[in-house]
């Protein structure tokens, strides 16, 4: 049998659930919307540096480096 106390506590217990969930999406939401004003700044010094790793393996640059080291 339920009392007037028992239903109250799993009325509380029901709403606790109920924040946690949206307080959980805000969470995601705020993290969603933070990466999405950080990815483009790493997506761009990625590329930087993957462009940057690429030219440095061409044949041209690898050659320029080896006529300086005889130098």
């Amino acid at each position: 049998m339920w009392s007037f106390f028992d239903d109250t506590v799993f009325k509380v217990c029901v709403m606790n659930e109920q924040a946690k969930l949206v307080t959980d999406a805000l969470s995601v939401v705020t993290v969603v919307g933070t990466l999405v004003d950080v990815l483009p700044a790493l997506a761009a010094l990625f590329t930087i540096v993957w462009t940057s790793i690429r030219i440095w393996e061409t044949k041209t640059v690898q050659n320029l480096i080896k006529k300086l080291k005889r130098k």
